[in-house]
């Protein structure tokens, strides 16, 4: 059987993909981090949504559903969230690249034929902007490539890279250890509520930050506690947050969405 709880929370150095630091397209030779079976599953569900699109299934009520009875994960429903916020042309920020599957589906959210769309992405760890930077490398087009900014930096500067008084229509943070590499460097409740505080105040009306937060990990719990905390702390008159939590899996990610009212 599995256990789900539905909570309200509001109210209680830079690179792009020419390479990292460089400029023009260049393929580095980083360390395998994301495994081949990774990137094959990760192609299948591009596959399986292009279809859901084309046939007009898949709702966001369909997929929370199915993350309902644990045939989603958190991140899908995540993915599919965004898809109501986020909008051709707009500004958007991974602030936790990771191995690069988040930054690509915000990519291909915001890309379109004005190139006025822009991804910047965020990781203190040069393997995962490396990884990043291979996934996209194979799954882009080129006119897309100078659509996306790739820093390593912690998430909690997003502010010092952005342009002076620019909005962002989402901040996405995938809170952890970076999938497949040292389980030891983890993102720490410190610099995450930081970078929470920036992103409340550089976020758009109408704008969102998406959190999964990762909790089967020494330190994922109190960070979860830290992200509860700042949320719950959020006026109600300008903001909707809530929780999406399995009860009875207590290592499962715990999905959290930070709406700012226009």
């Amino acid at each position: 059987m599995v256990g789900f709880r539905f909570s309200v929370l509001a109210g209680s150095g830079q690179a792009d993909l020419n390479g990292i630091g460089g400029s023009g397209f260049k393929m580095h030779s980083p360390k395998r981090v994301q495994k081949e079976k990774s990137h094959y599953k990760f192609e299948r569900r591009l596959n399986a949504d292009a279809n859901c699109e084309n046939d007009g299934s898949h709702s966001v009520e369909d997929v929370l559903v199915s993350f309902v009875f644990g045939k989603k994960k958190a991140i899908e429903v995540a993915h599919k969230v965004w898809e109501h916020v986020v909008r051709k042309g707009d500004l958007v920020i991974d602030a936790t690249c990771g191995n690069g599957y988040d930054t690509f589906t915000l990519l291909k959210m915001v890309a379109d034929e004005s190139q006025q769309g822009r991804v910047y992405g965020f990781d203190v760890q040069k393997a995962a902007l490396e990884s990043t930077s291979s996934l996209l490398e194979q799954s882009i087009c080129s006119n897309e490539k100078d659509l996306v900014k790739l820093f390593q930096k912690c998430h909690s500067k997003m502010a010092d890279v952005l342009p002076e008084d620019t909005l962002v229509r989402l901040v996405a943070f995938n809170l952890g250890y970076l999938p497949g590499g040292d389980k030891t460097i983890i993102t720490e409740p410190r610099t995450t509520v930081e970078a929470l505080k920036v992103s409340k105040d550089i976020l758009m009306p109408g704008g969102l930050i998406s959190l999964v937060v990762y909790v089967g990990h020494p330190g994922g719990g109190q960070e979860l506690k830290t992200v509860e905390e700042f949320s719950s702390e959020l006026p109600v008159e300008n903001w909707i947050g809530c929780k999406f939590q399995m009860l009875n899996r207590p290592l499962s990610p715990v999905l959290i969405f930070l709406f700012k009212k226009c």
